[in-house]
Order: C-alpha cells, then structure tokens, then sequence
C-alpha cells in the first residue's frame, strides 16, 4: 500500500513538474513560430510591394499610358485578397486605384484599417504579433473568420514619377489561423512528450524501486543471519563460561598441567604475582604489556604476549589479536564488526577495540564451543 501510494505521489509530482514547465515555455515556443512565421511574411510582401511599385515607375518613365498602367496592375492582382497577403495601390489622398476587390475600387482607404502611419514607416514581426494579438483580445472589434475578412496594411512603398502609393496587406484572418493552428501543434506535441515523459518516468521509478527493494531483502537477510549467529555465539560463550565456573573448585585443588597458575607483574618498582584466575585481559600497547584484572587493577609485564599466552591455559585464554589476549570469563558479549569481523566487548571495560579479523572468527568460534 505504500509503495503504491509512494509510485501515486511521484507520477503526481512529474506531471504538475511538467506541467509547470511546459505551461511557461509553450508559450515562447509559440511566440518564437509565430514570429518567424510573420518575419516571412513581412519580408515577402515588402518584396512584393517593391517589385511592382518599381515596375509601374519604370513603365511611367518609358511614358506608358497610366490608364493602361493601371489596367494591368488590377488584372494582376484581381481575386488575390484570398491569400495570407496582397498588395493594392491608392494615391496620396488616400483613393483606391487598384483593389483586388474590385468593388473597392474608387473608395476611400479606411483609416482604422492602416498600421503604418507614414510612408517611411516599417513594422517589425514582433509589432505584427501584438497587433494580432492586442486585436484578439478586444472582444467583438473585429472577427477573425473567413466569412468577415480582416486585413492589415502592414508596409508602404510610393511609386516614383507619380502620387501613387504600393500598399501590402496581410489578411489578419488568414495568418491568425495559421498561428492557431502551429499553436495547435505545438500543445498536441507537448502533450505527447508530456504523457510519454511521466509514464516513463514512472516505469523507470517503480524499476528502481523494485531493484532496491530487492537488494534491501538480500540484504535484511543477511542481517538476521549474522543475528542469528551472533546469538548462537553468544549462546556458545555463555555455556563455555558456565562450564568454566563449575571447573574453577576442581581446579583450584590441582596444578593446571597446560598453564602457570601465577605470573609475576610490576606497579611502578614493585612487584606483584597475580594469579591466572583475576586476569581478565593482557594487551601491549607501545612495547609495554599491560595485565587487567577483573577488580580493574593494571601492572605490567616484561614478558611478550607470546611467552605470556604459552604460559596460559589455552581453555581459559584466546588470544585475539596481536595486541590482545582475552580470558573467557571477560567475555561480556561478542558483536558484529566491518566486514566479517568480530568485536569483543568486555568487563572491566578496554579503552581500545579488541577485534578478531574475519580470517580468525571460525577459529575463534571453534574455541568456544570445544
């Protein structure tokens, strides 16, 4: 239940993510395509419009008659008012000479309709994007369908050796369904990736998860084997110093055959025997061999570890390291350490860590269950 909870959270958190994202860089995507979509468009007809504007001054200069002129001109650009753009001309009182809407011809430009306000003035892609834009947003101005055709004037180039003026036009309709649809796009690709992102997300996830929870089963095994064992040590431990303290009234009305009952130690310059039985640990630290007894008393030793542990009964006694030989009876409890190793915990308490290397364990188990 909580991992399915858990996987429920994660696929909630990577779709508000995305969502948070997308929503706010969608909308510069749209802008940036909406905006090269434009910059074409305003290249083009500024092309438009001065190719014919020049062709008509040089049909003038060649004293063709401006009737004809203007014939040809509105024979060229009749019915075009269909596409995303058209050009029309008008002279400077503002009439129209050449329309591709011929009913238009003869009218007056609508001031409202021009963008451009001077002859040397240009628009810019990005002034093309607010201006649809803005014109959007202002409900019930203007309506943007192909049964009420909009348009704009959105560049103005004079034709030399006469009043006329070259007008390009962009049917803002036109380009307006063209922006919605690559905005269309753009969300149905985004959605796309979107769905396709968190899934995969979530799969990748629960797969991790999964492998996780796996290693962490291994490893929970593991554990309570090494519990387990522990205990069956310490179980071990406990008997063998069991059997220790019922041998002790036996022993003490024999010599012990495997180990000297006394060993000879210095307090400052005094000497002190101390019998076997009140050890409870000997470890050296810098060349000196310290001796523990039980009541927590320390001497010292000018004997080795190893002449020590060869004069000790090795039943009684387990050396566990170079530094440190253990009585059994010290023995408090025996705990995992590092990797496959052991650490002796006894009382009186040692400063330092007396730990068995992993290469020594069985043989340390071995001791204590013979």
């Amino acid at each position: 239940m909580r991992k399915d909870r858990l996987y429920l959270l994660t696929f909630l958190a990577i779709t508000v993510l995305f969502i948070l994202v997308a929503g706010i860089s969608i909308r510069s995507f749209i802008k940036v395509g909406a905006n090269e979509l434009l910059k074409t468009q305003l290249e083009s007809s500024k092309r438009e419009a001065k190719e014919i504007a020049n062709l008509i001054s040089f049909q003038l200069a060649n004293n063709i008659d401006k009737d004809s002129v203007i014939q040809n001109i509105q024979r060229s650009i009749e019915n075009t008012d269909t596409e995303t753009g058209f050009i029309c001309m008008f002279d400077w009182s503002g009439k129209e000479i050449c329309h591709p809407d011929i009913t238009r011809v003869g009218q007056q430009v609508n001031p409202n309709q021009s963008v451009v306000t001077t002859v040397d003035g240009e628009m810019n892609s990005e002034d093309f994007y607010e201006l649809l834009t803005n014109k959007k947003n202002v409900g019930g101005v203007r309506d943007f369908t192909e049964g009420n055709k909009e348009s704009e004037i959105i560049y103005l180039y004079p034709v030399q050796n006469s009043d006329w003026i070259i007008a390009a036009h962009a049917n803002t309709y036109k380009i307006t369904g063209q922006i919605k649809s690559l905005r269309t796009k753009f969300y149905t690709i985004f959605s796309i990736m979107g769905f396709s992102l968190v899934l995969c997300s979530v799969i990748l996830v629960r797969l991790i998860g999964s492998s996780y929870e796996k290693k962490l089963e291994v490893k929970n095994q593991r554990l309570e084997d090494e519990v387990v064992n522990l205990a069956k040590l310490n179980k071990d431990l406990d008997s063998y110093q069991q059997r220790v303290i019922e041998m002790e009234p036996e022993s003490t009305n024999t010599v012990s055959e495997k180990g000297k009952k006394r060993i000879l130690t210095y307090v400052r310059n005094e000497l002190r025997p101390i019998s076997t039985e009140d050890i409870a640990y000997i470890f050296m630290e810098s060349t000196i061999t310290y001796v523990v007894c039980f009541d927590g008393s320390q001497s010292t030793s000018n004997s080795s570890l190893d002449e020590l542990f060869s004069n000790l009964d090795e039943s009684h006694f387990y050396r566990a390291n170079r530094q440190f030989i253990v009585a059994i009876s010290a023995i408090n409890k025996i705990i995992k350490y590092g990797n496959n190793q052991l650490k002796i915990l006894v009382d009186p308490n040692s400063d330092v860590d007396i730990i068995i290397s992993k290469n020594r364990a069985a043989e340390f188990k071995q001791w204590l269950n013979s």
